[in-house]
């Protein structure tokens, strides 16, 4: 996502018009849901999806006729096989698409994206707003939850089209602070933030917390496990994941993040070590109820043994609490 719209932001900066394609809804089994989005530009190429396949091609196609143009337009597309209006394919559902032209130069479009890709570098939920008339957008703005101006309803964990208005989420608030710099952790940090989430690593290791190791890790950060305070302030929007060497750092971790109210708390391990941490909990006064957020052992049960398997299934976990999909 973030690439997509620095992508974009590249073209309209250097006077070159951008075809904006979006799934406004979508019904019955549809390769991609409500919110999809892809960028058609002048040269031809296009970045982002919107499912793939025959409507995929069909909507480039369309792109490139109205950026040609300079239009807007909203077109239904039909996966029902034998219909006269269909594509041919199998899934047995339609979607609805926008398109909207951004003509290239300073403009409000330009200026729009501009601030949500400006939005990437802070901690703010950031959606895309637009208003739709007929096929045309005749707004389109930036706005997070402080803004004014904004229709009840819309700004929400997933994208919403109501009464003409498109808010699209593109910014999530929040990074996931993973302590412990080793195997999982590396492995980790690249298939998390591919689906843009903001890790930040932390280590008592200096040499296990460098740029090398972690090229797409948003920060990293080296101190004792024991004074995290003086490092990292763990907010509600926040993710936490543990990933330490051993069972003493996991405790020492854990006894200052379990009352953080992170929005997620993992820690892996077998089951001796992380009832080992859960007793010693216990006996420092935490509750049954405040050690039973923690996803321990943490992620989805998927069978994962070797290091990258077992980042998927952590990345997985992530998405579906992000997703309100609690696992």
């Amino acid at each position: 996502m973030r690439e997509l719209w620095k992508k974009i932001l590249h073209a309209l900066e250097a006077g070159q018009a951008v075809e904006l394609v979006s799934i406004l809804a979508s019904s019955g089994s549809t390769p991609r849901g409500a919110g999809a989005v892809m960028a058609v530009f002048s040269n031809g190429e296009s970045a982002g999806t919107i499912g793939g396949g025959a409507v995929e091609y069909e909507a480039q196609r369309a792109a490139a006729a109205l950026l040609a143009s300079g239009g807007d337009d909203v077109k239904d597309y039909r996966f029902v096989p034998g219909d006269a209006a269909s594509l041919g394919m199998v899934c047995g559902g339609d979607v609805t698409v926008q398109f909207q032209f951004l003509p290239g130069g300073e403009g409000p479009c330009t200026q729009a994206i501009r601030s949500l890709t400006a939005a990437f570098s802070g901690s703010r939920d950031t959606w895309l707003l637009r208003r739709i008339e007929g096929i045309r957008v005749v707004e389109t703005r930036t706005v997070d939850r402080t803004s004014e101006d904004v229709p009840a309803g819309l700004l929400e964990n997933g994208p919403v089209y109501r009464d003409g208005w498109l808010a699209l989420p593109v910014v999530r608030a929040g990074k996931v602070y993973i302590f412990g710099g080793g195997h999982v952790s590396r492995a980790l940090v690249p298939v998390i933030a591919a689906v843009d989430f903001r890790p930040v690593v932390y280590d008592d290791r200096p040499e296990f917390v460098t740029a090398e190791a972690f090229p797409q890790a948003e920060g990293l950060l080296c101190g004792p496990f024991t004074e995290l305070a003086r490092f990292v302030t763990v907010t509600p929007e926040d993710y936490v994941v543990i990933m330490t060497r051993g069972h003493q750092a996991d405790y020492e971790v854990l006894a200052q993040v379990l009352r953080s109210g992170a929005k997620y708390l993992g820690c892996i391990g077998s089951k001796r070590k992380l009832a080992l941490c859960k007793e010693r909990l216990l006996d420092a006064g935490f509750t049954e109820a405040e050690y039973a957020r923690l996803h321990a052992p943490i992620g989805l049960a998927i069978g994962a043994q070797t290091p990258e398997e077992i980042a998927v299934s952590v990345a997985a976990e992530l998405i579906a609490v992000r997703a309100g999909a609690q696992p």
